[in-house]
């Protein structure tokens, strides 16, 4: 009953930050831009998010990502 269990992590990378505030940011614009219904924000919005997901795949690939060459892998 004790077999080791490999932690998967929790994506906590360069990579994902940045990805996540980026798109977290492009909701918040959205959001705000519907309630006030500016239509073209919205899409801008939209494209924001879209950036912010792609960025997050370059700099994965890039090796910023969980396990990259370039993140420092430092203990608790």
């Amino acid at each position: 009953m004790s077999a080791e269990i490999e932690e998967p992590g929790h994506g906590n990378s360069p990579a994902a930050w940045t990805a996540v505030v980026v798109m977290l940011v492009g909701f918040a614009v959205g959001t705000v831009a519907f309630f006030f219904a500016i239509v073209w924000l919205v899409w801008a919005a939209v494209a924001i998010v879209v950036v912010g997901a792609l960025l997050g795949w370059i700099l994965s690939k890039a090796g910023f990502g969980v396990g990259g060459a370039r993140v420092a892998q430092k203990g608790h």
